[in-house]
């Protein structure tokens, strides 16, 4: 089982800790509730240093990640990041993931954790079609980093202390290199999956330590706390954000899943499952992924069955939690047609129960 930099502190601070990803990760320390509340109005503190860091680098680079995803890498910039999906080849979906450009030949791809192993040999695949260096122009960085997602609206405000770069006027989904906790250029990004707004910071492991403790100082006057896996969850999913291996996996396809808007359909875009995606577009789908808010007292789990007024069945959910914030059961399904429209009456069978549900668009909370 895998250890990050920062698991001598989860154990410190007494968080129930458990495998996932093959990494020993924190779960919770004070509560779900309180950790998703937290970061909704103050500012918490997530290791995520699970997730795979992919280095991809020299003249084909561009071609390579542009061939790999569904988005369109010709629209970033320096500085700026991009949230993209590997298409399979067969319809579906290897790992949704992020695009970070750093120059015209230097990008840093960062993957989930559970699909590391998975989207490395992806990757490797293609690079080596195309003649790139394994190891050199497509490298692997995942053991050497490690990550802190800094998360909620006080977040920049609280990191600001750390910086003299500006850091507070950053647009959303950009990034800087810059020093930071009197660590040396530092990977300072202005993204997350909470819907509350923040950062995520990239350093190599030796600087861990350096980096947990000066967040914390810099936070301790906001009401700064650890978060655990549990929050994560809860919060990804009170934003409608989807997470691979329930809402996504290798047999669902972009457009089922509602992310037409990473799925570029410009020239030049020639992306893997490209012919198969653009006709789904224009022809339609027959499912879709959907929000959904419950009527009746019940908490929709994953493959929970969806049915109409009649008990026929019209879908499964993948995702379904308690929202701490609203204290509403939500949850997303895929849906036939004809159940997407917002405020459609659908059904959760629970404990052989057919319980309402109302169709409704994500995120589940007023920002």
């Amino acid at each position: 089982m895998k250890r990050t930099a920062f698991t001598s502190f989860h154990e410190a601070l007494g968080a129930r800790m458990a495998p996932f990803a093959g990494y020993y990760m924190p779960i919770e320390y004070s509560g779900i509730k309180d950790e998703h509340n937290t970061v909704r109005q103050k500012l918490g503190v997530f290791d995520v240093s699970h997730m795979g860091e992919f280095w991809v680098k020299g003249p084909k680079a561009f071609n390579l990640i542009q061939k790999l995803t569904s988005n369109d890498v010709a629209e970033l910039y320096d500085g700026k990041v991009q949230y993209s999906c590997f298409p399979n080849g067969k319809g579906g979906i290897v790992d949704d993931l992020l695009v970070y450009r750093f120059n015209a030949e230097t990008y840093l791809l960062v993957v989930n954790a559970g699909n590391m192993e998975k989207d490395w040999d992806w990757c490797v695949k293609h690079a080596q079609e195309m003649g790139m260096v394994i190891g050199k122009e497509l490298y692997n960085a995942s053991n050497e980093i490690c990550q802190l997602a800094v998360q909620g609206p006080l977040a920049l405000k609280a990191m600001q202390k750390l910086t003299k770069a500006n850091v507070m006027d950053m647009e959303y989904y950009t990034f800087q290199k810059c020093d930071f906790a009197g660590i040396k250029e530092v990977i300072f990004a202005t993204t997350g999956y909470t819907g509350s707004g923040g950062c995520e910071v990239y350093v190599n492991n030796s600087d861990g330590e350096k980096l947990w403790n000066a967040i914390f100082e810099a936070g301790a006057e906001h009401g700064i706390k650890p978060i655990g896996l549990g929050a994560r969850d809860t919060l990804r999913l009170e934003a409608g954000f989807c997470l691979y291996g329930n809402d996504i996996n290798d047999e669902t396809s972009a457009i089922e899943a509602g992310l037409g808007w990473i799925t570029k359909f410009v020239e030049g875009n020639n992306f893997i499952n490209r012919d198969i995606w653009e006709k789904q577009k224009n022809d339609g789908v027959d499912k879709r992924l959907k929000g959904f808010v419950m009527v009746d007292k019940g908490i929709p789990r994953h493959n929970y069955k969806v049915v109409d007024a009649q008990g026929v069945e019209i879908g499964e959910v993948t995702s379904g939690t308690m929202s701490p914030l609203t204290n509403k059961a939500i949850g997303m399904a895929y849906l036939k047609k004809g159940f997407w429209k917002e405020g459609t009456e659908i059904f959760i069978e629970i404990r052989d129960k057919n319980l309402k549900a109302v169709v409704s668009k994500a995120p589940f909370f007023e920002k």
